[in-house]
């Protein structure tokens, strides 16, 4: 028998043949060797090399990608077939032709993924607004450059980045594209890795461009006051958060609304969709509004329908007689995709690492980077002009004696010595020794010695001001200044996605049409199912159906847009409307709460009361014998919050809970068999939710509070017997007599 596997192993099995019916050997490999020499390398791989982008704001696909078709000449050119550039990419991304075109789809100007496309298209690229629009085949479109493009190839032949082997090491690629301006903001860009993801929304290039200007001049400054808010192609409004989109801001991580654009058309009584937000579809809003439209939670449309040609998106809603567009969209904004959350979670590589930063510390880094880019790219210049400087002052030491110069060449019988003898005959180097004998014979005139050795001066002057240059940060930064301020002259565009303020959208929401009210029942059983059935419904139920093992807990009359507040044994309670439950009958289960309302593992329902105007105060009796009475305005949030922790003490378990509307007198009974009858109105109010209270009824170690009833409600016959008179008391022993309670007799 094989050995039984472990989860601390793994098992190998080796490639030898099955001789004479014999099993194929089996070794164990311990499960930490198996992730350190397998897994680790490939999750490695996929971050650093496939799903992050980088600095430059690509992933290796874009760059490789953009790379072959600057290589291709494709840069100004005209444009070539798709499918020649997927051949050519393959040098550099080994990866099969289907994956490297549906790259170049998303970077082309077809297929409006980005703000500023990369990729000149013709033909058909798809949407980045539909599911179902399928690209046409690379054999059939063609594409080049586009022009924002040079951009991040300026540089690229003055050794401003680093080029490594690509992966056959055929050829050199470069490991970053030198953008001049942080393209990283400018594309959005999306990569799921393994065990990290990041997700990057995009920027108004101007706006940019205007905050890395500024944040040049002054580290200190405030972003907020220049990069007004995201922006995206397919337009939309975004819903102007400050504190979601400063912290965004700060710390890379945080999410924003965005909603679609539309229009009325009174003559036809029809809406008009005409932008949807980035992060959906036009299919995904149609089938959800379908959805709705069966459910019947929406009966203001007549049609919904897709008439999306070449002048762009456009989604139409036929409205029936009477409906109020306003208040229509209000409840689609809150009910289908055309109002959309984006989370951003700006994960970038660094030097090979990946970091969560917020735009400040971004721009930091590319300032960064971008400067030892210029740097760089000064010092080759710098190079380039100090070697031609040397040839002409190797130039000028022959100008003394031309005819020498001649005469050493004449008398040098082999060619190899002509070189050495015109070093030792002038006292030059080798190199300038090949430059004066590789001089063309018409070129010897003093005349024309004489123009190339006057840009000696010239040449010496521009290497010291490189030189002043590479030295000198604030210069540097005043050229990045200037690359930036030339950029956003050349490619600047407005902002599409509009800005929709605090006080703009609280107008949009408040045309939101009022929940239908009428009287409701509800009934919520100890396991914590909650029913909620109409008057006429429980007229014509029939017995109330409940799980086997459950039954009733409490029943109220309310109305359908009451709100609910449900207690459970974590110390937290939920808040909600009736509304959101559908009506139901008596011979379903209902809706389960836990599930309903989101709540943790293994949490469980205790108590729920219907709040009203939160008037008066809740009475929390717990196992120990105390009792805290809470104001029931403890609960209610401004902020629409649906969860509260720490809602009663926990310093013991909860034993039931009351709300009063007006002072009572209670029955409470210990485990002993003790009674004590008291009054409420001698409980002080807290305002805080998780107040221990007051000792209600001193208990012996090994008895506990067990029940509490209104006074009226219990069939305590002599009252007065168990009166308190002050608190705490242990109470009566509730006798026989006292109890109300009929005793059952043999006939």
């Amino acid at each position: 028998m094989a050995k039984k596997k472990t989860p601390e192993t793994a098992t190998k099995k080796v490639n030898n043949p099955n001789v004479m019916g014999l099993r194929p050997e089996v070794l164990e490999q311990p499960i930490t060797q198996t992730l350190e020499l397998n897994y680790m390398p490939y999750a490695m791989s996929v971050i650093v090399s496939r799903a992050i982008p980088e600095i430059d704001g690509f992933k290796p696909s874009h760059r490789k990608l953009l790379y072959t078709m600057y290589q291709m000449k494709l840069l100004g050119g005209g444009r070539t077939k798709s499918a020649n550039i997927v051949g050519q990419t393959m040098k550099l991304n080994p990866h099969g032709d289907a994956a490297i075109y549906d790259t170049m789809v998303r970077l082309s100007r077809g297929y409006g993924a980005l703000l500023h496309p990369l990729v000149d298209s013709k033909g058909n690229f798809g949407k980045v607004y539909s599911r179902d629009m399928a690209w046409a085949a690379p054999r059939y479109t063609e594409a080049k450059l586009d022009a924002i493009t040079a951009e991040f190839f300026r540089d690229i032949d003055q050794d401003a980045v680093d080029f490594v082997d690509n992966y056959d090491g055929s050829m050199q690629e470069p490991s970053l594209l030198p953008t001049t301006f942080p393209n990283v903001l400018v594309s959005a860009n999306q990569g799921i890795a393994v065990g990290m993801a990041s997700n990057l929304c995009g920027f108004n290039l101007g706006e940019v461009c205007d905050t890395a200007i500024a944040c040049l001049n002054n580290p200190d400054h405030d972003i907020m006051t220049t990069l007004k808010a995201p922006d995206f192609p397919t337009g939309g409004e975004l819903l102007y958060d400050a504190a979601a989109l400063s912290e965004v801001y700060k710390t890379g991580r945080g999410s924003f609304k965005v909603r679609a654009k539309w229009r009325y058309v009174k003559a036809e009584n029809l809406i008009e969709i005409y932008e949807i937000p980035y992060t959906t579809t036009a299919e995904a809003i149609i089938d959800k509004v379908a959805e709705l439209i069966k459910a019947g939670k929406v009966r203001e449309i007549a049609d919904m329908r897709d008439e999306t040609d070449l002048s762009g998106l456009k989604l139409t809603i036929d409205l029936k007689r009477g409906s109020d567009p306003d208040k229509l969209m209000a409840r689609l904004f809150k009910a289908t995709p055309l109002m959309d959350s984006f989370s951003c979670n700006f994960n970038i590589l660094i030097a090979g690492m990946p970091r969560v930063m917020g735009v400040g510390e971004i721009l930091e880094e590319w300032t960064a980077w971008r400067m030892d880019g210029v740097r760089r790219r000064t010092y080759f210049a710098m190079k380039k002009k100090q070697e031609k400087l040397h040839l002409l002052k190797g130039l000028k030491r022959i100008l003394l004696d031309i005819d020498r110069a001649i005469k050493i060449i004449r008398d040098t019988e082999e060619d190899a010595e002509v070189i050495p003898n015109l070093m030792i005959g002038f006292g030059i180097d080798q190199t300038q020794a090949e430059y004066v004998a590789d001089i063309r014979l018409r070129n010897i005139n003093k005349e024309y010695i004489l123009k190339r050795t006057q840009e000696v001066d010239a040449l010496e002057e521009e290497i010291a001001d490189l030189q002043d240059v590479i030295n000198s940060p604030k210069r540097i930064k005043k050229i990045i200044v200037g690359e930036l301020e030339d950029v956003k002259k050349k490619f600047a565009a407005p902002r599409r996605t509009d800005i929709v303020y605090e006080h703009e959208a609280e107008e949009i929401l408040e045309s939101a049409p009022e929940v239908p009210d009428y009287p409701v029942h509800l009934f919520l059983s100890r396991e914590g199912y909650l029913k909620k059935i109409t008057p006429l419904s429980l007229r014509m139920s029939g017995e109330q159906k409940y799980k086997e093992g459950d039954g009733p807990a409490h029943q109220w009359e309310a109305s359908n847009k009451d709100e609910l507040i449900i207690f459970t044994d974590k110390q937290q309670c939920y808040k909600t409307t009736l509304n959101t439950f559908d009506d139901t009958k008596a011979s379903v289960l209902g809706d389960y709460l836990p599930s309903k309302l989101g709540m943790d593992a293994d949490e469980k329902v205790v108590w729920a009361c219907l709040p009203g105007d939160y008037s008066g105060h809740l009475l929390f009796f717990f196992e120990n014998g105390k009792a805290a009475r809470v104001e029931l305005s403890a609960y209610q949030t401004q902020t629409r919050r649906k969860k509260l922790t720490g809602a009663y003490s926990d310093k013991s378990p909860l034993v039931c809970a009351f709300l009063l509307r007006e002072d009572m007198e209670l029955a409470v009974r210990s485990t002993e068999g003790r009674c004590l009858v008291f009054h409420t109105a001698v409980l002080n109010p807290k305002s805080t939710r998780a107040t221990q209270g007051v000792s209600v009824m001193t208990l012996k170690p090994k008895y506990k509070l067990e029940s509490v009833q209104p006074l009226t409600d219990t069939p305590i016959v002599n009252a007065a017997r168990y009166r308190a008179r002050s608190l705490p008391i242990a109470g009566a022993l509730l006798k026989d007599v006292d109890r109300g309670e009929e005793q059952m007799t043999l006939l």
